[in-house]
């Protein structure tokens, strides 16, 4: 018979509060009008026009360049909150949690089931206060599909992190990526030095 006695735990779920740490940035209203029109336009299995797609999410707050392409299901949680480079891609199913700003550069590529998540709690504290971090994905980067980029991570100019990585730290540009969590595996371009060190991060 086990007679060790049951450690209790010290998490108190019950005493978060959801008005610190967080500013939506706009008025509530204002977000369950965005849930309502994203629901129906980005959402959707229904392939709306990319420009249209842009337009609304311009509308809302964002700031979106010229040639953005979405693919269909894309959730965006809150436009203003979001910056979007040119001639950006972004695939099916794509989610991108903003809590705090998240910025991509131009010609970058979100691959299908790719999530961006700047929300976070802090786990050492009972109560589970918000601790979140803005993410900046510099121009030329590539996301592979089911991959995930955390809370306070930059991923430097045209990195490639390969699909299904997890991304918890910063990341030097033009190296490929790969792993849980990712590590440099070879430089991008082939004409790049090989022999140089690996990226300081």
């Amino acid at each position: 018979m086990d007679t060790r006695q049951k450690e209790s735990s010290r998490v108190r779920n019950d005493l978060f509060d959801n008005r610190k740490g967080f500013d939506l940035g706009r008025a509530r209203p204002v977000f369950v009008i965005w849930y309502f029109l994203k629901s129906l336009f980005f959402l959707s299995s229904f392939p709306w026009p990319s420009r249209f797609k842009s337009w609304l999410l311009r509308f809302f707050g964002a700031e979106v360049g010229q040639g953005v392409y979405w693919k269909p299901r894309v959730n965006v949680h809150i436009p203003w909150k979001l910056k979007v480079g040119d001639h950006t891609w972004v695939g099916e199913e794509v989610c991108i949690i903003n809590f705090a700003p998240i910025s991509i550069g131009a010609h970058c590529c979100l691959s299908q089931r790719s999530l961006l998540c700047s929300g976070n709690h802090d786990y050492g504290s009972p109560d589970m206060r918000y601790r979140h971090a803005p993410i900046v994905l510099e121009d030329g980067v590539w996301v592979g599909a089911g991959a995930f980029v955390g809370p306070g991570v930059k991923v430097g100019v045209d990195a490639v992190i390969t699909a299904m990585s997890l991304v918890n730290r910063s990341l030097a540009g033009a190296w490929v990526y790969a792993g849980q969590p990712c590590a440099p595996v070879r430089r991008r371009w082939l004409n790049d030095d090989e022999s140089s060190l690996q990226p300081n991060t």
